[in-house]
């Protein structure tokens, strides 16, 4: 599933309401998000507003953003957050979002590795062999 990581920023004297406004997303706005293919969606913010956000979605970032426009609840809920950004340029909040490059993902690279390699001792005991078999 595409990952997404996106960068924002709040306003640092509206960081308190944006997180009240988001610990209760409209029932039919959260319905949509996942109906239009974004999930595991979460978003992180720092005390002088610098919001991270990460979503995995069925299609594309864009595609995903698409689907939202297209739905009269992210148009009522872009206009309400817009006021909580900077650097947006009049742009929806949705719109505005700042991609980040992915330059690690641990699963990736665990599902690259041969499976030819001996246990890792350190990293589970319980491989190691006995001490009778290290004698020998």
């Amino acid at each position: 599933m595409p990952r997404a990581c996106f960068q924002l920023q709040v306003r640092p004297d509206r960081v308190a309401e944006y997180k009240t406004r988001h610990a209760a997303v409209w029932p039919d706005m959260l319905r949509a998000l996942h109906r239009t293919g974004w999930h595991n969606y979460s978003l992180f913010l720092r005390e002088d507003g610098l919001l991270i956000g990460y979503v995995e979605t069925t299609g594309s970032i864009a595609e995903a953003q698409a689907a939202m426009a297209r739905t009269e609840v992210n148009a009522r809920w872009q206009a309400e957050m817009a006021e909580f950004f900077i650097g947006i340029d009049g742009r929806a909040p949705d719109e505005g979002f700042l991609l980040l490059e992915e330059v690690f993902h641990l699963e990736d690279q665990l599902d690259a590795l041969p499976d030819d390699r001996p246990p890792d001792p350190a990293a589970d005991p319980a491989a190691a062999p006995a001490a009778d078999d290290a004698e020998k």
